[in-house]
């Protein structure tokens, strides 16, 4: 089978387009996310996974969960799923829609996890080295995980920086060994 990203960047780059022409990036965004927060929930999965369960009840179902957050708009693109086998699709969807609507807001998406808690001095110089590196504003979430020893790990897109204790260590062990 095809992978999810494969299978969902066309539906993510449709309703960005559609979004961005309606001036609606926020607004669709907040609708894909409630989508695929509906669609992750363990019992909605076993709904839709139900062979008993047409798709188009189990999109209907969505959609009467979502109320008005959803919207005719949101409805429409839960018919369109469903008339593909698609539902399960919207997390993915919603995830490449953000990384659509930040790359039209001339912004990137990091993911910094490090060592040790960062103070709000050291993040903001990190912010800044990132921008000056990217040439565009970039939005972080920041995770701790101990297990690096030190340092950091960047995560930009498909780019990954690894300035971490725990890399280095692994690409000396991998040079010595080879």
């Amino acid at each position: 089978m095809a992978e999810l990203s494969t299978l969902a960047r066309p539906y993510a780059e449709a309703v960005f387009r559609l979004a961005r022409e309606k001036n609606a990036l926020g607004e669709w965004a907040d609708r894909l996310a409630t989508l695929a927060a509906i669609v992750s929930d363990a019992r909605m999965r076993a709904v839709i996974a139900d062979p008993n369960t047409s798709a188009a009840r189990a999109a209907e179902l969505v959609g009467s969960i979502g109320g008005n957050a959803v919207g005719d708009a949101g409805r429409n693109l839960l018919t369109v799923l469903a008339g593909n086998d698609r539902l399960m699709l919207l997390p993915e969807i919603a995830s490449q829609f953000e990384v659509l609507k930040a790359e039209a807001e001339g912004r990137l998406e990091a993911t910094i996890v490090s060592a040790q808690e960062m103070t709000e001095a050291q993040k903001a110089e990190l912010m800044a080295a990132l921008k000056d590196r990217f040439g565009r504003d970039v939005q972080a979430t920041v995770k701790v995980d101990a297990s690096l020893i030190g340092g950091a790990v960047i995560t930009v897109g498909d780019q990954v920086i690894d300035g971490s204790v725990k890399g280095r260590l692994q690409k000396m062990a991998a040079s010595l060994t080879a």
